[in-house]
């Protein structure tokens, strides 16, 4: 690599690897230590591929059809679950694309300005463009990238110079993919000899990229407003030793939000002052200490948030976080200081089969998050296969169902049967309308038309009501067709009340009074904690789940 230019007496050079990196390794901080040190990191070759043993390369040689395509990077016996076989499907509300070269794994993406879908195909590490309006698709070979390996390339953004940026967490890379030249550059991202990193998601934020390193307990702003091939960073260190740093994103005050968390153990959300700090950066050049403390706000973690993944930020700045270990998701309000708890729908069993039987609280997983300016919240449920549309300011809950399901991934009894399982939507765009989307593990790419008519909506005859431990109380939910073909709909529900006590705190049961009506029986138990719960209430059909909120007040 090419010799870094310190920019101060404190600099710290980004040295090439020759040893594999240990992606399990955590760096070890104490709590509010400090920026890491500010740097350079020069454009070049990305590290070797990992050293492998003479044993470990003969492993890899056995159960192996050669294709002289991407499907090589695994074995016979896998490439059904990792490379998908199924051809594209469509239903009313999302139509899906398949990928010209097979098993390519595609995974973050990202719709630039002219409307043009780019993905990054991981399992290449190379970058791909597909046009909406011809339906074509145009890959982009990476002549750096070592045959044979692979990645998982979370993040992706656009920056308006025309360039692609991508995370590669494989080899610890930041790539910008020049969308005029067809040019790949890669940085290495700042780590530790030991530990490595683990750049994840990656967002541009005016002249800034910003990345989360997974495992390596910080953030990182990389400066593009000076030279371009000499990039300026600067690290946040996160507070929780042996953690890992989440998603983040920047409210309307500039202000940067991000999660730092040991799943099932504890975790923060917390609000660095950007602009508070950059202000008073100058007295580090002064030989002054500049304490990180004075520049944050911490928040604890409620109760069953463990694994936050996705987070954004709604036009109120009101902070959305989803956990990918169950079927919640939370907002912060930054004013009262407060969280308050939203469920999924249940997953629908074509998603995870259960041919075992031994799945009793199938869970949905939401996975990444992101606003819009018309007041929606957007998820990718991962084992529900859907993707989510959450009104924010009516609490209304939408579905849609991805057609594309790989049986191998979920408890399918028929291993070749197409309607059972989970494609694996890992990355999602969400523009005018439409939700662009990968399928992992299936080579696809789709879309979701969100403006089209729903075939029905549904309403209740109450917004809130309140129970007294032992009471019930009976509601109404109408369905309201939109469409005289609506096909089969079924009845689903799903609470934030707790359900480790034998018997759920709340216990809902129905019945269908006519086609339009479902007679909902809402009772709390003898040993239902108190609260304040949202009951999420709704009907499906194969394509969409239409479902609305209300409050349920629990009282001593």
């Amino acid at each position: 690599m090419a010799g870094n230019k310190d920019k101060s007496a404190k600099a710290e050079k980004v040295k090439k690897r020759s040893k594999p990196i240990n992606k399990k390794g955590i760096l070890v901080v104490v709590f509010f230590g400090g920026i890491l040190l500010t740097s350079t990191v020069m454009f070049a070759l990305p590290p070797p591929p990992p050293t492998m043993t003479e044993k470990e390369i003969a492993m890899e040689e056995q159960g192996f059809t050669i294709t002289n395509t991407p499907m090589d990077n695994f074995p016979d016996d896998q490439r059904a679950t990792f490379c998908g076989s199924d051809n594209p499907k469509s239903t009313s509300f999302v139509k899906e694309y398949q990928i010209p070269t097979l098993c390519t794994q595609p995974l973050a993406i990202k719709v630039a300005p002219d409307g043009n879908v780019w993905f990054v195909e991981s399992n290449v590490g190379q970058i791909a463009k597909f046009d909406p309006i011809s339906e074509k698709f145009i890959e982009f070979e990476n002549d750096l990238w070592p045959e044979g390996e692979r990645t998982m390339s979370w993040g992706m953004d656009y920056s308006s110079d025309g360039t692609m940026w991508y995370t590669d967490g494989s080899f610890d890379t930041i790539w910008r993919f020049d969308t005029i030249s067809n040019e790949y550059n890669p940085i290495q991202y700042p780590g530790t000899s030991e530990n490595g990193a683990l750049p994840q998601k990656l967002s541009i934020h005016g002249s800034n990229i910003i990345v989360n390193d997974f495992t390596g307990s910080k953030i990182t702003f990389f400066d593009l407003s000076q030279d371009i091939d000499e990039i300026t960073y600067s690290s946040i260190v996160a507070p929780i030793p042996n953690s890992f740093t989440g998603d983040f994103a920047v409210d309307s005050k500039n202000n940067l939000w991000y999660t730092n968390w040991v799943p099932e153990t504890t975790g923060l959300l917390l609000k660095f002052n950007i602009d508070q700090y950059k202000q008073d950066s100058y007295l580090e050049s002064t030989g002054t200490d500049v304490s990180l403390e004075n520049y944050f706000e911490v928040h604890d973690f409620p109760n069953d948030l463990n694994t936050a993944n996705g987070l954004s930020i709604d036009e109120n700045d009101n902070v959305w976080i989803v956990d990918t270990s169950s079927s919640f998701f939370f907002k912060f309000d930054p004013v009262t200081e407060k969280f308050t708890k939203f469920v999924t729908s249940t997953p629908q069993k074509s998603t995870y089969g259960n041919s075992t039987g031994l799945i009793k609280s199938p869970i949905s997983r939401p996975y990444w998050s992101q606003t819009d300016m018309n007041g929606n919240l957007f998820f990718n449920e991962q084992t529900s296969n859907q993707l989510a549309v959450f009104d924010i300011d009516n609490e209304r809950l939408i579905e849609y169902m991805v057609p594309s399901k790989n049986p191998n991934w979920a408890d399918c009894e028929n291993k070749s049967d197409s309607n059972c399982g989970v494609a694996q939507i890992f990355g999602f765009d969400a523009i005018d309308d439409e939700i662009w989307f990968t399928e992992w593990a299936e080579n696809k790419i789709g879309v979701v038309d969100i403006k089209k008519p729903l075939p029905f909506t549904v309403n209740t005859n109450v917004e809130s009501i309140t129970l007294t431990k032992g009471e019930t109380e009976i509601i109404s939910l109408s369905i309201n067709p939109t469409s005289s073909d609506i096909g089969d709909i079924h009845f689903n529900f799903a609470h934030t009340a707790s359900t480790a006590t034998k018997s759920s705190d709340l216990i809902i049961s129905h019945y269908f009074n006519n086609s339009d009506e479902i007679i909902v029986s809402i009772t709390a138990s003898e040993i239902a904690l108190s609260g304040d719960y949202k009951l999420l209430l709704g009907v499906f059909n194969s394509e969409v789940n239409v479902s609305k909120y209300i409050n349920v007040i629990v009282e001593p």
